[in-house]
């Protein structure tokens, strides 16, 4: 069993295959047959498969996509793992000249395996380009990607499905079901559209279905297309929706009083309150008597209003907010109305924002957190101590400041997985996570997660703990997050698994370098990237500790330490070396301050500069609370309960974490102890349960 769930970005994702317009410049017709010669070579042999073989499996991939698969290296590895990928990747560098006969034999032989579906899906898009109707009506299947929904009904209407007694009405019925959900398009989408038309099919009834279902996207080029076959006066009014969504105007005073026109006019000053809330809460004083909109459909627009006024803790927003409708609440606007309160010290309006709360989300241990500081700082210590009791008993963020309130031990019960040699042979033995394993060490992470799903569908929770392990012990770190806790709450508690440790005696040195808690280190490591040594950001941020190519040249250059370009950030030892002086920098920047320094490291220091400005007389817990961006509040948080978890891993006792937030060191008899059941605490008389379920 396994640990806390990791927010982080997993690695990019890496191209599966060549492009086709590199083929058509490159296309050597004698290397193709050479290269299809190999991948026949490896189609030849029994599915039985060898141990793996990584160093040649990787080789022969390289080769492969590149349209230079040696046939005797694909004679070695005929019978290894990866054959299916291997042929995959050749025969996709080569679809564009592909015969349906070598796919055909391709996907018959792997039929059901993940390399086969991919390659249909590829050579679908293939067919379509080349508009072979014939051939993309013998390879489609029922689970073809949704994406070429639009190609099959070509493919079919070129086989005349539509004038076909037996298929005409599943035609017709699919063309539609495409015609109402709203979507953009694709051109293989024109022809069925133009015959669902022709034969009178698109009633101005089914055309204003696909224009609401397009609004509520705030899609307005499907919008005004299908209005163009519409009468003139309603493709007029059609046309007159899609403008005030992309831009509001008091025109739509004069509009028909209907549910559509009113419900128009919610979508559009809703998408405008996301950028002038001011502007949009006064259209809506002029329009709203004019349509006589209702509560919903005010609701909607005064809900944006008020969340886009408080989320930048704007001039008002206790006032809007105030001015939302009670139906129109919803759990992310409770929490801004208690975070609103709380910047202005009003300790009253927080707990009476909180007690509006749905039961269960007051019930969970963030709120009973802050649900009894409030009430503490307004004199109720029995309230108080009730809730801090009933948080304290979760392996949480606030659960720990909870126990912190109540000076008691941190409550941790945790699991461990058990499994007997046949269990984990078993499992290590399935096939489809065989491939997942070995496409992973050969750096095929797309094509590795993709095995890996298939394989965990047809595994039951004991299973598919053990091929967590098995991802572990072979150095795939990330898949405790995405595997454990979703459907079965308690392998949250399977923290060994969940809360790797790796490189420890880096971690530890560089702790000591840097005078700073090797256990936020750690922590640090398991929000950014679970440990995944080759994960690289969408901002282009790479390693262990997502430092971007400047920082890290800037830091290697001050501190003496080699520097071989971008790449260096993948190596493990030096991306935590800069990455731990990088964060002693960051504590020296905010005066010892760890929070503010884990903010900074995720935000940058200038926004925190930002909020320390607006909001300097918070306490640390409530300055978090309030941060203004959600990824940088939850992740100052995930640290910090993560480096408590990392202190149990490291020596079974922890610094607590109202210290540790202020970067104050304790003495060894000040740290906290872990004990598996909470102490004896009085019944709940302000709120009771907890949905937390992360001990």
């Amino acid at each position: 069993m396994a640990s806390l769930p990791r927010p982080l970005p997993a690695p990019e994702a890496q191209a599966a295959g060549g492009s086709r317009s590199a083929l058509r410049l490159h296309f050597d017709p004698m290397r193709t047959i050479l290269l299809l010669a190999g991948w026949l070579l490896l189609s030849s042999a029994s599915a039985q498969p060898d141990a793996g073989q990584p160093a040649m499996a990787r080789e022969a991939l390289a080769q492969a996509e590149a349209g230079q698969l040696d046939p005797a290296l694909a004679r070695r590895l005929s019978n290894d793992p990866l054959a299916p990928w291997i042929g995959y990747a050749a025969l996709h560098r080569n679809l564009s000249t592909a015969d349906p006969g070598q796919v055909r034999e391709f996907l018959d032989r792997y039929a059901g395996q993940v390399a086969a579906s991919m390659l249909r899906d590829a050579w679908l898009q293939e067919l379509d380009r080349r508009r072979d109707w014939k051939n993309f009506r013998a390879f489609h299947a029922a689970d073809s990607s949704a994406s070429l929904r639009c190609a099959d009904l070509a493919a079919r209407l070129d086989a005349g499905e539509p004038d076909s007694k037996e298929h005409a009405a599943d035609w017709f019925s699919d063309a539609l079901a495409v015609w109402k959900n709203g979507d953009a398009a694709p051109a293989d989408c024109d022809a069925p559209f133009e015959l669902l038309d022709a034969r009178g099919k698109l009633t101005p009834e089914l055309r204003w279905k696909r224009i609401d279902a397009a609004a509520a996207d705030a899609n307005t080029g499907v919008m005004r297309s299908a209005a163009r076959g519409l009468p003139p006066d309603q493709a007029a009014q059609a046309n007159a929706y899609a403008a005030f969504i992309d831009a509001p105007n008091d025109g739509a005073a004069g509009w028909p009083k209907t549910e559509r026109s009113r419900h128009i006019v919610a979508i559009g000053l809703a998408r405008l309150a996301k950028h002038d809330p001011g502007a949009a809460e006064a259209r809506l004083s002029r329009l709203a008597p004019a349509l006589q909109m209702d509560d919903a459909d005010r609701g909607r627009v005064l809900y944006a209003v008020a969340l886009w006024t408080v989320g930048s803790y704007l001039p008002g927003s206790a006032q809007r907010l105030a001015a939302v409708p009670a139906s129109a609440f919803d759990a992310r606007l409770h929490e801004w109305q208690v975070r609103e309160a709380m910047t202005r010290g009003d300790d009253p309006a927080a707990i009476k924002a909180i007690v509006a709360m749905d039961p269960v989300q007051r019930n969970d241990p963030h709120w009973q957190y802050f649900e009894a500081r409030l009430r503490e700082r307004q004199g109720d210590a029995k309230a108080a101590n009730a809730l801090y009791a009933q948080a304290a008993r979760t392996a949480t963020y606030h659960g720990f400041l909870a126990a912190d309130r109540l000076h008691q031990p941190y409550v941790i019960c945790p699991l461990e997985l058990s499994a007997t040699g046949a269990d984990r042979a078993q499992v290590a033995a399935t096939p489809a996570l065989v491939r997942a394993l070995e496409l992973f060490q050969v750096d095929r992470l797309p094509w590795a997660e993709r095995e890996w799903k298939q394989a965990v569908s047809g595994f039951d929770d004991h299973q598919r703990q053990i091929a967590v392990a098995l991802a572990q012990d072979a150095g795939w770190y990330d898949r405790a997050l995405f595997a454990l806790g979703k459907d079965a709450p308690d392998e949250l508690r399977l923290y060994t698994l969940r809360f790797p440790i790796n490189d420890v005696r880096t971690v530890q040195e560089q702790a000591r370098v840097n005078a700073i808690d090797a256990a936020w280190i750690a922590a640090e490591i398991r929000a950014e990237t679970g440990w995944m040594p080759n994960a690289r950001s969408a901002a282009d941020a790479r390693g262990l500790m997502q430092l971007l190519p400047s920082t890290g040249a800037r830091l290697a250059r001050a501190l003496g330490i080699a520097w071989g370009g971008a790449e260096t950030l993948y190596e493990p030892l030096t991306n935590i070396a800069l990455g731990s002086a990088y964060l002693r920098q960051m504590l020296d920047r905010f005066n010892g301050r760890t929070y503010l320094a884990i903010g900074a490291y995720n935000a940058g220091s200038a926004p925190v500069d930002r909020w320390l400005a607006q909001r300097p007389q918070l306490d640390p817990d409530f300055w978090i609370e309030t941060v203004s961006y959600k990824e940088t509040r939850e992740y100052i948080a995930r640290v910090l309960a993560f480096s408590v978890i990392y202190d149990w891993r490291f020596e079974g006792k922890a610094v607590p974490l109202s210290e540790r937030m202020l970067g104050r060191t304790v003495t060894d008899a000040q740290k906290k102890r872990f004990v598996c059941t909470p102490a004896p605490s009085p019944p709940p008389t302000v709120a009771s349960g907890s949905t937390d379920t992360t001990q």
